[in-house]
């Protein structure tokens, strides 16, 4: 098959995972070239089409109008900047990263440990995503979304609502519309490219539509409420009636298939994942 990696619609760090995927599908037999639409397979980065990312918009596009498949590699969130996201068609659950019903083996490798789901906490996280992502095309805008998720929650208990915008979506002030309603602004993790300082622990629930915090909070044993389209979705709660008591439920099948969700760059390179994704290329 005949792959064309956009490289050049990449972000700053996407160059060694680029590279990486681009040996392994050399050394499976397959045919490379940068920047081409005449091919069978398109590879972009992220689906985040904003800044110098922007223009995988129109590849995307491309790409379904004429039924092509399209291979998405995004950062990851399980090890941050040592595990990246290789999956058809997307980032979240909307996806294919492969086939499930995977055993253990690789969630020890990468020392992915659940802890016991908490059933306390003083607040309720709100976090939020960029309005340019692709994963955010059906959605209101932000700051809609919010106050709706706040007047949602508020039908069912008066605890406590931490909003924590994206990084590099910041919504100005809705917070002070409400009562108790406080604003947790991201701060940058020294020497990291991209990591930013999101820890759920002392939460009672997180809220998310489909991005890495509900995956990260409900490997921590905090409760989550998200979209369809999360990731952790299968583990989660689909609504606030559950709020006062949230779903807890067994995730240890969810665990083993999120753990071959992301890869290290000797994996990609080595063509894990390209195995797991052949089937529907």
């Amino acid at each position: 098959m005949k792959f064309s990696l956009f490289r050049d619609y990449g972000a700053q760090n996407s160059k060694p995972v680029f590279d990486a995927f681009a040996d392994s599908l050399v050394s499976s037999g397959h045919m490379v070239v940068d920047n081409s639409y005449d091919c069978d397979v398109g590879v972009i980065w992220s689906v985040l089409f904003n800044g110098r990312m922007a223009p995988n918009k129109k590849v995307w596009d491309d790409f379904h109008a004429h039924n092509k498949k399209i291979i998405v590699l995004e950062v990851g969130g399980l090890i941050r900047g040592t595990t990246w996201k290789v999956a058809v068609g997307g980032i979240n659950r909307e996806a294919y990263f492969g086939p499930k019903g995977n055993d253990n083996s690789r969630a020890n490798k990468l020392g992915l440990e659940l802890k016991p789901w908490t059933n306390n906490g003083d607040s309720i996280v709100i976090v939020g995503q960029h309005e340019r992502s692709h994963q955010w095309r059906n959605n209101p805008n932000m700051s809609s979304w919010v106050s709706e998720q706040i007047r949602k929650i508020r039908e069912h208990t008066d605890k406590d609502i931490i909003w924590r915008p994206h990084p590099r979506f910041p919504v100005n002030s809705l917070e002070e519309d409400f009562k108790n309603v406080y604003r947790q602004n991201p701060v940058q993790v020294q020497d990291t490219y991209d990591d930013f300082d999101f820890d759920c622990k002392g939460a009672y629930a997180v809220v998310n539509h489909s991005s890495n915090p509900a995956t990260h909070s409900v490997i921590e044993g905090v409760p989550v409420f998200v979209s369809e389209a999360s990731l952790a979705y299968d583990v989660g709660n689909p609504n606030y009636n559950t709020i006062n008591d949230p779903i807890r439920p067994d995730r240890t099948q969810w665990l083993n298939d999120i753990a071959h969700t992301e890869w290290t760059l000797e994996e990609i390179a080595g063509g894990e994942p390209l195995k797991h994704l052949t089937s529907v290329l």
